[in-house]
């Protein structure tokens, strides 16, 4: 969306908005912009998540480094349970899915098992957050910090 869409969205002026998302950008909240891509158009038709099993956590830091080596990796996230990691890949076929997980996952130094689950149809996928609606508490805060101002 362009600024000028956004600010006639929220009803603030274009310099407002840009104001804004500048200091979204200051404080890390906004740490960059990225294309929506269909992965499909490109050739890349199977989605699949890896659960990835470390046999000790003295790996963790050579996995994560040789994970961030791997463009069909689109995220890499340390969890609980019976898994270790849990990625979520994209590539062109089931062969080149199996490739993955054989030359290059299994060969990297402390990975003890995967466990694979191919994506038939997906109903839901963002890469969007929306921001936590604020609290009661928060609200009364606001509120109480604006009498506080209109009594001054």
């Amino acid at each position: 969306m362009s600024q000028i869409d956004l600010a006639a969205a929220v009803g603030l002026s274009q310099p407002a908005v840009a104001e804004r998302i500048r200091k979204l950008e200051q404080q890390g909240i906004i740490s960059g912009f990225t294309a929506l891509i269909d992965a499909r158009k490109l050739g890349l038709d199977v989605t699949a998540f890896i659960g990835v099993g470390i046999e000790h956590p003295k790996y963790n830091v050579r996995f994560s480094k040789e994970i961030h080596a791997l463009p069909e990796v689109l995220e890499c996230h340390h969890v609980t349970g019976a898994d270790s990691y849990l990625l979520k890949i994209k590539t062109e076929s089931t062969e080149s899915l199996d490739r993955l997980i054989s030359e290059k996952l299994r060969r990297i130094p402390g990975v003890k098992t995967t466990r694979t689950t191919i994506v038939m149809s997906s109903v839901k996928e963002e890469v969007r957050v929306r921001p936590a609606p604020q609290t009661e508490s928060a609200e009364n805060n606001g509120a109480a910090r604006s009498r506080k101002n209109s009594q001054s």
